[in-house]
């Protein structure tokens, strides 16, 4: 119940802006129109409806059965579709290979381990066609420093949530707890709980583990292909197999 309340909380405050700016990235990147495309941790879909609408091959998985029912709505309003998969991205054997995968919105920092995010480029490299590109973004070890005490309450009709962010156990790691107050019948509010952990590593651990992998031509840069200053949100990589 409580992640089905995140998610359409989550819907409802993503910036529409920042779908814009991940689709115009991958867009710089896979310039072919008709390229296919496998998005990792798809969400509401709405990256996946606007490549969709570009004319890219796209598909999308989620392990969140509520993220994809809101992706399956959004593709009905928008008058377009493509396929969605409930599947662990560590494990993508079901798949065959595609011209370019791509995850955003810091999907890979809710791996809890290192090991886990190692699985995940093993599939990604194993999944693409040569010559293919995989693009992700990840929090910055300092964004992820900068979130402790983060904290955010709003209200939407019949909902109370608030968001408190504290740094985790694991380094470069971040808690937030999320409480969401949800109006009855009755008038009355009733409570549901929920956490979430995210995790990231310094910059040269994600390139020494692109390497091994065997992913070549990396590029890295952040918040949307800006200079990297120490003072930023997200890294961006590029990396071809």
């Amino acid at each position: 119940m409580a992640y089905e309340i995140f998610a359409n909380v989550y819907d409802q405050l993503m910036d529409d802006d920042l779908f814009k700016k991940w689709f115009s990235y991958t867009e710089k990147y896979v310039p072919h129109p008709k390229a296919s495309i496998l998005e990792l941790g798809c969400g509401n879909g709405q990256l996946g409806i606007l490549l969709k609408q570009a004319g890219y091959d796209i598909t999308g998985l989620d392990l969140s059965a509520e993220m994809l029912s809101l992706a399956k709505q959004r593709q009905e309003e928008a008058g377009v579709s493509f396929p969605l998969f409930q599947v662990d991205m560590r494990d993508l054997s079901s798949f065959g290979r595609y011209d370019a995968i791509i995850s955003f919105c810091d999907t890979l920092c809710y791996l809890q381990t290192f090991d886990d995010l190692m699985s995940v480029f093993e599939q990604a490299y194993a999944h693409l066609d040569e010559g293919g590109v995989f693009l992700f973004d990840v929090f910055t070890t300092e964004h992820i420093a900068s979130l402790d005490g983060y904290s955010y309450h709003d209200e939407l009709p019949g909902l109370v949530f608030t968001w408190d962010s504290f740094t985790g156990v694991e380094l470069h790691s971040v808690e937030h707890e999320l409480s969401f107050f949800i109006e009855q019948d009755n008038g009355q509010y009733e409570r549901y709980d929920e956490l979430h952990r995210e995790r990231t590593y310094p910059l040269e651990q994600y390139l020494d583990a692109l390497k091994k992998v065997g992913f070549t031509k990396i590029e890295v840069s952040a918040d949307f292909d800006q200079k990297i200053t120490g003072e930023n949100i997200r890294w961006f990589f590029k990396a071809e197999k």
